[in-house]
């Protein structure tokens, strides 16, 4: 439960929500426990209308309004008060799965609204490029500020989203080579170049028609051919909105392949630049996932296996190794079989545990608002046995776990709150 507060009386110790857009204040996360004064300060400044803060997740005590008299009779009842009983283990796994529900309506927010301000840049590229690429700076500082916080940040599937699929194609490719670049402890300065290259490796694509906008195996030569030259029209543009030389080469250079195989310019793997090597990649993982038409669309699990056994030649092995083991053997989204034979659909990857994913879990017994979240690291005896095609779920699986026809991803860096309590309670 939330409360209304003045920005006024913020202390420290307080739960607080910020309730705005996540590219509205400089904080990783909208809500989250005060620490320090100067946070209070900061969000003084941002002049918040909205504030609101959870006095049973901080630790202070909520501010009394006295009255005369009042405080003699507060002071008896808080002597004859019991003290509070620990919380049994259904209210704590109720706690955990509150607390994955917030996380993931979170995420799946703050998707939207990074696709929302990608549509806008866009939308700018024509008639204000430079403004475009202003705001193309402001989107990939807000994701790379947020995922360099202390700790890992996860990988998480979305639900499905309705946003425009060029921009969370975008978005996709963007978080997932930040993910893999900060995994790869890549200098800051050149993740943010990979950001904004990211953000906009397939501006040249603005003007297509959307039939051409997607690789599409039925294209004639025609099509092909125009296609192809999204990558020149994406230069021309890339110049226009003044993007760094390096931003330039991951639009230039994100369909070169490490063998030559690649286009427009057939480059081997030591001309191309470190963040278009690893948009390269990242795209052609999010295409194999998301293809034109979902028919040819395979599992993450499947386009994971296909990179590594069919086009390792083709990828700079150092970041494909990084890329596997950094999604782990079954990438969010996957459906999977455990170790006990239930099934489940992999829903978050910590890039320091990819083995070990959380897991949403099939229970025929237990309504899907209620459905079990299991962290497969803090279930030891628990584990994946293989991973299915969806069409292999009997029907009632299918529609409980509802595997995504097109996969969206975003992170997250917050955990919930005593969850291998729930999670041991819940296996």
């Amino acid at each position: 439960m939330t409360t209304p507060i003045h920005a006024s009386a913020l202390r420290i110790g307080m739960f607080v929500h910020l309730n705005v857009g996540w590219m509205s204040h400089p904080f990783p996360l909208s809500s989250f426990k005060l620490t320090s004064s100067e946070q209070i300060e900061t969000i003084r400044s941002l002049g918040l209308t909205r504030l609101t803060w959870s006095p049973e997740r901080s630790d202070v005590e909520q501010p009394a309004v006295e009255t005369a008299g009042a405080t003699g009779v507060a002071a008896a009842a808080a002597d004859e008060e019991e003290a509070p009983k620990p919380l049994d283990v259904r209210q704590l796994a109720r706690m955990a799965l509150q607390a994955q529900l917030e996380i993931a309506q979170r995420c799946e927010r703050q998707f939207t609204e990074a696709c929302r301000d990608l549509r806008r840049t866009n939308d700018k590229v024509l008639t204000d490029p430079a403004a475009a690429n202003a705001e193309a700076q402001l989107l990939a500082r807000a994701l790379l500020d947020k995922m360099l916080v202390e700790g890992e940040p996860c990988l998480r599937v979305l639900g499905e989203m309705s946003s425009d699929r060029h921009a969370s194609h975008a978005l996709n490719v963007t978080v997932v080579s930040l993910m893999l670049g900060r995994q790869l402890n890549i200098p800051v300065d050149v993740l943010m170049e990979l950001g904004v290259g990211a953000l906009m490796h397939d501006v040249g694509k603005i003007a297509l028609p959307d039939r051409v906008r997607l690789p599409r195996e039925d294209f004639n030569a025609g099509e092909a051919a125009l296609y192809r030259d999204h990558v020149a029209q994406g230069l021309i543009l890339g110049r226009r909105m003044g993007l760094s030389a390096d931003a330039q080469l991951v639009i230039a250079q994100h369909h070169e392949l490490a063998d030559g195989s690649g286009f427009p310019s057939a480059l081997m793997l030591p001309r191309m630049s470190l963040p278009a090597r690893i948009v390269a990649l990242v795209n052609r993982y999010d295409n194999l996932c998301n293809a034109a038409s979902p028919a040819h669309s395979i599992t993450p699990h499947e386009a994971l296996s296909r990179l590594f056994a069919q086009c390792r030649s083709k990828f700079d092995e150092t970041l494909l190794s990084g890329f596997i083991k950094m999604m782990g053997i079954y990438p969010p989204g996957s459906v999977v079989q455990l170790s006990d034979e239930r099934f489940a659909m992999v829903m978050t990857v910590n890039a320091a545990h990819p083995l070990k994913p959380r897991v949403l879990v099939y229970d025929p017994s237990v309504p899907l608002e209620e459905a079990v979240h299991l962290d497969l690291e803090k279930t030891p005896q628990l584990g994946i046995r293989r991973s299915l095609k969806p069409v292999q779920l009997p029907g009632r699986a299918l529609d409980y776990l509802k595997p995504r026809q097109r996969i969206s991803y975003f992170f997250d860096v917050e955990s919930a709150p005593r969850e291998d309590v729930a999670e041991e309670a819940a296996a």
